[in-house]
Protein backbone atom coordinates (compact mmCIF):
# COMPACT_ATOMS: atom_id res chain seq x y z
CA UNK A 1 0.00 0.00 0.00
CA UNK A 2 1.24 3.38 -0.89
CA UNK A 3 2.72 5.40 2.45
CA UNK A 4 -0.43 8.37 1.74
CA UNK A 5 -3.45 5.64 1.94
CA UNK A 6 -5.03 4.81 5.25
CA UNK A 7 -7.78 1.71 4.56
CA UNK A 8 -11.38 1.12 6.28
CA UNK A 9 -13.58 -1.81 5.80
CA UNK A 10 -16.79 -1.92 7.15
CA UNK A 11 -20.25 -2.81 5.52
CA UNK A 12 -22.53 -5.83 4.23
CA UNK A 13 -23.59 -5.82 0.63
CA UNK A 14 -25.29 -3.65 -2.05
CA UNK A 15 -28.31 -3.98 -4.28
CA UNK A 16 -27.68 -5.86 -7.18
CA UNK A 17 -27.86 -4.23 -10.93
CA UNK A 18 -28.86 -5.75 -13.39
CA UNK A 19 -26.67 -5.95 -17.16
CA UNK A 20 -26.72 -2.26 -18.86
CA UNK A 21 -29.43 -1.60 -21.41
CA UNK A 22 -30.00 2.19 -21.50
CA UNK A 23 -33.28 1.42 -23.64
CA UNK A 24 -35.77 5.05 -23.80
CA UNK A 25 -38.53 4.30 -21.59
CA UNK A 26 -41.53 4.58 -23.20
CA UNK A 27 -43.76 6.30 -20.59
CA UNK A 28 -43.42 8.18 -17.02
CA UNK A 29 -42.76 4.88 -14.47
CA UNK A 30 -41.63 2.63 -16.68
CA UNK A 31 -38.84 0.56 -15.29
CA UNK A 32 -35.63 1.24 -17.28
CA UNK A 33 -31.96 1.38 -17.10
CA UNK A 34 -29.55 3.66 -17.58
CA UNK A 35 -27.69 4.42 -20.65
CA UNK A 36 -24.32 2.79 -21.16
CA UNK A 37 -21.26 2.42 -22.73
CA UNK A 38 -21.66 -0.72 -25.95
CA UNK A 39 -18.74 -3.42 -26.26
CA UNK A 40 -15.97 -3.03 -26.16
CA UNK A 41 -16.68 -0.36 -24.01
CA UNK A 42 -18.74 -1.75 -21.02
CA UNK A 43 -17.72 -1.84 -18.35
CA UNK A 44 -15.48 1.29 -18.09
CA UNK A 45 -14.50 4.54 -16.48
CA UNK A 46 -17.53 7.04 -15.99
CA UNK A 47 -16.97 10.57 -14.70
CA UNK A 48 -19.67 11.77 -12.44
CA UNK A 49 -19.63 15.93 -11.34
CA UNK A 50 -22.21 16.87 -8.55
CA UNK A 51 -24.42 20.06 -9.22
CA UNK A 52 -22.84 21.22 -5.67
CA UNK A 53 -19.88 20.05 -3.54
CA UNK A 54 -22.36 19.65 -0.40
CA UNK A 55 -25.60 17.38 -2.64
CA UNK A 56 -24.62 14.40 -1.93
CA UNK A 57 -27.79 12.45 -3.11
CA UNK A 58 -25.33 11.10 -6.02
CA UNK A 59 -24.15 8.70 -3.76
CA UNK A 60 -27.60 6.88 -4.06
CA UNK A 61 -27.44 7.45 -7.57
CA UNK A 62 -24.24 5.12 -8.09
CA UNK A 63 -25.16 2.41 -5.22
CA UNK A 64 -28.01 1.74 -6.82
CA UNK A 65 -26.28 0.43 -9.76
CA UNK A 66 -23.84 -1.38 -7.95
CA UNK A 67 -24.11 -5.14 -8.20
CA UNK A 68 -24.74 -7.33 -4.98
CA UNK A 69 -22.52 -9.99 -4.88
CA UNK A 70 -18.83 -8.50 -5.12
CA UNK A 71 -17.27 -5.89 -2.49
CA UNK A 72 -17.06 -2.12 -3.33
CA UNK A 73 -13.64 -0.37 -3.22
CA UNK A 74 -14.55 3.63 -2.46
CA UNK A 75 -11.14 6.01 -2.38
CA UNK A 76 -11.25 9.85 -0.99
CA UNK A 77 -8.78 12.13 -1.21
CA UNK A 78 -7.93 14.28 1.82
CA UNK A 79 -9.52 17.57 -0.08
CA UNK A 80 -12.55 15.98 -0.42
CA UNK A 81 -13.19 14.39 3.12
CA UNK A 82 -12.03 17.56 4.70
CA UNK A 83 -14.63 19.76 2.47
CA UNK A 84 -17.67 17.29 1.78
CA UNK A 85 -16.92 14.55 4.54
CA UNK A 86 -15.93 10.75 5.39
CA UNK A 87 -17.94 7.88 4.46
CA UNK A 88 -19.92 6.51 6.79
CA UNK A 89 -20.85 2.88 6.57
CA UNK A 90 -23.35 2.15 8.72
CA UNK A 91 -25.46 5.44 6.79
CA UNK A 92 -25.35 3.41 3.43
CA UNK A 93 -27.62 0.77 2.75
CA UNK A 94 -26.33 -2.66 4.33
CA UNK A 95 -23.01 -3.06 1.69
CA UNK A 96 -19.97 -4.86 1.66
CA UNK A 97 -17.16 -1.93 1.83
CA UNK A 98 -13.54 -1.02 1.69
CA UNK A 99 -12.60 2.35 2.37
CA UNK A 100 -9.38 3.83 1.33
CA UNK A 101 -8.57 7.57 3.04
CA UNK A 102 -5.99 9.01 0.08
CA UNK A 103 -3.42 11.91 1.00
CA UNK A 104 -3.73 13.28 -2.02
CA UNK A 105 -5.08 12.81 -5.52
CA UNK A 106 -2.06 11.25 -6.72
CA UNK A 107 -2.14 8.62 -4.17
CA UNK A 108 -6.20 7.98 -4.47
CA UNK A 109 -5.56 7.48 -8.62
CA UNK A 110 -2.98 5.02 -7.12
CA UNK A 111 -5.43 2.94 -5.10
CA UNK A 112 -8.55 3.58 -7.77
CA UNK A 113 -6.01 2.07 -10.59
CA UNK A 114 -4.49 -0.69 -8.36
CA UNK A 115 -7.96 -1.99 -7.01
CA UNK A 116 -9.70 -1.61 -11.05
CA UNK A 117 -7.28 -4.54 -11.87
CA UNK A 118 -9.23 -6.70 -9.29
CA UNK A 119 -11.74 -8.95 -10.72
CA UNK A 120 -13.14 -9.44 -7.58
CA UNK A 121 -14.65 -5.98 -6.65
CA UNK A 122 -18.25 -4.85 -7.96
CA UNK A 123 -16.71 -1.44 -8.79
CA UNK A 124 -14.29 1.47 -7.96
CA UNK A 125 -15.65 4.74 -7.06
CA UNK A 126 -12.92 7.10 -6.38
CA UNK A 127 -13.69 11.38 -4.71
CA UNK A 128 -11.46 13.44 -6.25
CA UNK A 129 -11.69 17.55 -4.87
CA UNK A 130 -11.09 20.46 -7.33
CA UNK A 131 -8.64 20.14 -10.35
CA UNK A 132 -5.53 18.83 -9.24
CA UNK A 133 -2.80 18.50 -11.94
CA UNK A 134 -2.33 15.05 -11.77
CA UNK A 135 -5.80 14.41 -12.99
CA UNK A 136 -4.94 14.83 -16.46
CA UNK A 137 -6.13 12.89 -19.67
CA UNK A 138 -3.37 10.39 -19.64
CA UNK A 139 -4.58 9.38 -15.79
CA UNK A 140 -8.24 9.08 -16.78
CA UNK A 141 -6.72 7.00 -19.80
CA UNK A 142 -5.13 4.33 -18.13
CA UNK A 143 -8.36 3.69 -15.43
CA UNK A 144 -10.75 3.64 -18.41
CA UNK A 145 -8.51 1.14 -20.11
CA UNK A 146 -7.58 -0.88 -16.71
CA UNK A 147 -11.45 -1.01 -16.41
CA UNK A 148 -11.88 -2.21 -19.79
CA UNK A 149 -9.52 -4.85 -19.77
CA UNK A 150 -10.92 -6.10 -15.89
CA UNK A 151 -14.45 -5.64 -16.35
CA UNK A 152 -14.77 -3.50 -13.29
CA UNK A 153 -16.77 -0.27 -13.47
CA UNK A 154 -14.95 2.87 -12.29
CA UNK A 155 -16.47 6.40 -11.02
CA UNK A 156 -14.44 9.36 -10.73
CA UNK A 157 -17.07 11.54 -8.90
CA UNK A 158 -15.52 15.23 -9.02
CA UNK A 159 -16.87 17.35 -6.35
CA UNK A 160 -15.82 21.09 -7.45
CA UNK A 161 -13.87 20.15 -10.35
CA UNK A 162 -14.61 21.27 -13.89
CA UNK A 163 -15.25 19.28 -17.08
CA UNK A 164 -11.81 19.90 -18.79
CA UNK A 165 -10.38 16.80 -21.01
CA UNK A 166 -10.44 13.32 -19.61
CA UNK A 167 -10.68 9.51 -21.22
CA UNK A 168 -14.03 8.95 -19.59
CA UNK A 169 -16.26 7.13 -21.50
CA UNK A 170 -19.27 8.64 -20.00
CA UNK A 171 -19.44 12.33 -18.16
CA UNK A 172 -22.73 12.75 -15.67
CA UNK A 173 -23.94 15.66 -14.02
CA UNK A 174 -26.20 15.08 -11.10
CA UNK A 175 -28.16 17.03 -8.89
CA UNK A 176 -30.57 15.59 -5.73
CA UNK A 177 -34.75 16.01 -6.89
CA UNK A 178 -37.27 15.68 -4.38
CA UNK A 179 -37.95 12.69 -3.17
CA UNK A 180 -41.68 10.71 -4.06
CA UNK A 181 -44.37 10.96 -2.37
CA UNK A 182 -44.33 8.15 0.36
CA UNK A 183 -47.42 5.83 0.19
CA UNK A 184 -47.66 5.08 3.23
CA UNK A 185 -47.05 8.07 5.23
CA UNK A 186 -47.66 11.62 3.22
CA UNK A 187 -45.17 13.22 6.01
CA UNK A 188 -42.13 10.90 5.44
CA UNK A 189 -40.28 11.13 2.42
CA UNK A 190 -40.05 8.56 -0.74
CA UNK A 191 -37.58 7.20 -2.92
CA UNK A 192 -34.79 9.34 -3.47
CA UNK A 193 -35.40 10.66 -7.38
CA UNK A 194 -32.25 12.65 -9.00
CA UNK A 195 -31.59 14.84 -12.05
CA UNK A 196 -29.42 13.09 -14.02
CA UNK A 197 -27.66 15.12 -17.53
CA UNK A 198 -25.61 12.23 -19.71
CA UNK A 199 -23.88 15.35 -21.52
CA UNK A 200 -20.78 13.20 -22.71
CA UNK A 201 -21.12 9.95 -23.84
CA UNK A 202 -19.25 7.18 -26.40
CA UNK A 203 -21.91 4.63 -28.04
CA UNK A 204 -24.85 6.13 -26.19
CA UNK A 205 -26.07 9.83 -26.95
CA UNK A 206 -26.47 12.05 -24.59
CA UNK A 207 -29.83 13.28 -22.61
CA UNK A 208 -31.50 14.85 -19.12
CA UNK A 209 -33.89 12.51 -17.32
CA UNK A 210 -35.14 13.14 -13.50
CA UNK A 211 -35.45 9.85 -12.60
CA UNK A 212 -36.20 7.39 -9.65
CA UNK A 213 -34.61 4.16 -8.48
CA UNK A 214 -36.97 1.20 -8.59
CA UNK A 215 -36.95 -0.38 -5.00
CA UNK A 216 -36.63 -3.52 -4.88
CA UNK A 217 -35.79 -3.73 -8.42
CA UNK A 218 -31.83 -4.12 -8.91
CA UNK A 219 -30.55 -1.31 -11.17
CA UNK A 220 -33.85 -0.09 -12.55
CA UNK A 221 -34.64 3.45 -12.39
CA UNK A 222 -37.86 5.27 -13.99
CA UNK A 223 -39.01 8.29 -15.18
CA UNK A 224 -40.58 10.49 -12.98
CA UNK A 225 -40.61 13.41 -15.66
CA UNK A 226 -40.63 14.21 -18.98
CA UNK A 227 -37.26 13.59 -20.56
CA UNK A 228 -35.38 16.62 -22.44
CA UNK A 229 -33.23 15.12 -24.29
CA UNK A 230 -30.51 17.28 -26.31
CA UNK A 231 -27.50 17.50 -28.39
CA UNK A 232 -24.83 18.74 -27.14
CA UNK A 233 -23.58 22.11 -27.22
CA UNK A 234 -19.98 23.57 -29.02
CA UNK A 235 -18.39 24.60 -25.45
CA UNK A 236 -18.98 20.86 -24.47
CA UNK A 237 -17.87 19.60 -27.61
CA UNK A 238 -14.59 20.85 -26.81
CA UNK A 239 -14.65 20.31 -23.29
CA UNK A 240 -14.71 16.49 -24.13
Amino acid sequence: MARGLSLVAGGAVLARSGPAGGARPKALGEPWRLPAPHAPHAPTLSELFAAHPRDGGWIGFLLAQADAARPVLWVQDRMAILESGRIYPPGLPSQDLVHVEARDARDALWAMEEGVRCAALSCVIGELWGDPKVLDFTATRRLAVAAERSGVPCWLVRLGGTANLSGARMRWRIASAPSLPNQLDPKASGAPAWDADLFRARGSPPGRWSIAHERGQAGLFHLVAAPSDRALGQDERLRA
